[in-house]
């Protein structure tokens, strides 16, 4: 799921080889954030992977590639960045984007083709920046 969307114009045959591994977001309220991303991950068609009182994280079972919200103290290291969220088509960004909005996230950047990609950006209720996405030449 991590991947260079800037990358992808000249290089869209090679992008689903490159989208891989794992970003983990701070977040000051686990249960908010977990609601939250719990539709994200529904939407996406992956289950939570891990869970403490302090992280929460979902992926396919098995895979190297997902998504977790911490409370800071549990990964001091976090940074606020902008997360990507490879999909399968245009419509499941557009959804992304909807049920992110409507769930407390903030817009960012309307869903839109730009160089070999489908895009749509927003924020998570704490802040982190996301990129909905899925290759495609229009």
């Amino acid at each position: 799921m991590a991947y260079d969307a800037g990358f992808a114009s000249s290089r869209v045959y090679r992008a689903k080889a490159l989208a891989t591994g794992y970003v983990t977001m701070g977040t000051r309220d686990i249960v908010r954030a977990s609601r939250f991303y719990e539709l994200i991950a529904r939407e996406m068609g992956v289950g939570r992977s891990a869970e403490s009182e302090d992280f929460v994280g979902w992926g396919l079972p098995g895979a190297a590639a997902g998504f977790g919200v911490a409370l800071p103290d549990a990964v001091p290291e976090l940074e606020h960045g902008m997360v990507p969220l490879q999909v399968d088509d245009p419509e499941q960004v557009q959804r992304l984007y909807e049920i992110a909005l409507s769930n407390g996230g903030a817009a960012e950047g309307a869903p839109n083709y730009c160089g070999g990609l489908y895009a749509a950006y927003f924020r998570d209720p704490d802040g982190n920046r996301l990129n909905a996405f899925c290759i495609s030449e229009h």
